[in-house]
């Protein structure tokens, strides 16, 4: 019984790990995108900045 319980919660862990790690490549994709967007902007504009860093 106790093996099966370690089994399940040794499944529960990693389901979780790769759900996070999914939904930060997700993540890392959109911020890409923006990234691109961004820099593709600031090219039109004539060398402008797009941020206020």
């Amino acid at each position: 019984m106790g093996i099966i319980l370690a089994v399940l919660l040794l499944a529960i862990v990693l389901g979780g790990v790769g759900f996070a790690v999914h939904a930060l490549w997700i993540v890392a994709g959109i911020v890409l995108v923006v990234w691109l967007l961004g820099f593709l902007m600031r090219t039109a504009e004539g060398g402008g900045h797009w941020y206020r860093w």
